[in-house]
């Protein structure tokens, strides 16, 4: 039996492309294992999905800035290694596929211990820390931007694309819109702020949305603890705080997504050909990883980009509108761009350097 370990969390953006391959995984007959936190958002995602065996390890966040965990967390990723040394000598892998996130690291390194092959995947035009770290123990790193290959030593990093979930295809918009209980025709607008929901897009959405429902239907999913129960029965609005198996349909019935500018997020994007208002996390808040995504599509002309500091109730109107009325050059655009899926490259990939 063909044995895999998968590791990557922290955010849905690091366990999504994992969720891709475990479906051609088990096609191909692997035997398939996870190692995450006990907590986060992985455990969550992965306990949904029938045969794969979840494994829990602790880890720590690995900080650029000064924080009192600084002192504590180191601790925990070396308490991390000894546990993922001992997972994967029990599995006894034939390779593991890393997906980011810091409680990807342990598992990494734990891998190179038991000198089982590492290929570690990088979402972003620059590697984060986690994976800056986890690419001196990997065999490869796999991208999903073709600029991000030069940010690791030549020949360490292959330009692959980012596995895209096959059942983001099988969306019906009839399917979205009962599910959203839509009467009226209306183009649909699609706003969604990550897994952890985006507070500064809901509250710039819903201070115009009796203005925004006039002209289009508002799919919201607004992130857990976010639901305003004052607008349930707001015609043309719906709101999830969460969404998984039903994110399909939500897609299809969508004429253009409003988002922020996950790597993972908007390669789902392209491949569904759907225009994208991006409104990247600040600077304030981020390492500027999604500024930066969202300005190579901009410049591809994938989508729109609008800075959170410019973001008000009437330029995030103007810029939807303006998305809208201009979304079959966008679509042009994705439909002439070689730039696509990566699943068969990476499952290539893990086929080649198995250690059987």
């Amino acid at each position: 039996m063909k044995r895999i370990i998968l590791t990557g969390g922290g955010t849905a953006g690091h366990v999504t492309p994992n969720l891709a391959l475990i479906s051609e995984l088990k096609r191909q007959g692997w035997e398939i294992h996870y190692i995450g936190t006990k907590d986060g958002i992985e455990q969550k995602l992965i306990s949904e999905v029938p045969g794969v065996a979840y494994f829990s390890i602790k880890s720590g966040k690995l900080r650029r800035y000064l924080d009192i965990k600084n002192l504590t967390d180191p601790f925990r990723v070396l308490a991390g290694i000894g546990q993922s040394v001992s997972l994967i000598r029990k599995i006894k892998p034939a390779i593991i596929f890393s997906k980011g996130g810091f409680v990807s690291v342990p598992v990494v390194i734990g891998g190179w211990i038991n000198k089982v092959p590492v290929i570690v995947h990088e979402s972003d035009i620059t590697p984060g820390l986690a994976n800056k770290i986890a690419s001196r123990f990997a065999k490869f790193v796999c991208t999903t931007f073709p600029e991000t290959v030069e940010h690791f030593p030549p020949g360490k990093a292959i330009h692959t694309g980012t596995p895209i979930r096959q059942e983001l295809f099988t969306g019906s918009a009839q399917r979205g819109k009962r599910l959203c209980g839509f009467t009226e025709d209306k183009p649909a607008v699609l706003v969604m702020g990550g897994s952890l929901g985006a507070v500064a897009i809901n509250n710039a959405v819903r201070a115009m949305l009796d203005k925004l429902t006039r002209r289009f239907n508002v799919i919201h999913i607004c992130g857990s603890g976010n639901y305003d129960s004052s607008l349930e029965n707001h015609p043309g609005y719906k709101q999830f705080e969460y969404v998984s198996a039903e994110l399909p349909d939500l897609l299809a019935l969508a004429d253009l997504v409003v988002s922020r500018a996950g790597a993972n997020s908007i390669f789902e994007f392209l491949a569904l050909k759907k225009p994208a208002l991006l409104i990247p996390l600040p600077l304030s808040a981020s390492r500027g990883d999604q500024i930066l995504n969202a300005r190579s599509f901009e410049k591809l002309g994938f989508s729109r980009l609008l800075e959170q500091e410019e973001m008000t109730e009437k330029t995030l109107y103007k810029n939807i509108v303006e998305l809208y009325l201009n979304r079959k050059q966008y679509i042009s655009a994705m439909e002439e761009t070689t730039l696509g899926s990566g699943t068969e490259k990476v499952l290539q990939l893990i086929q080649d350097y198995a250690r059987y």
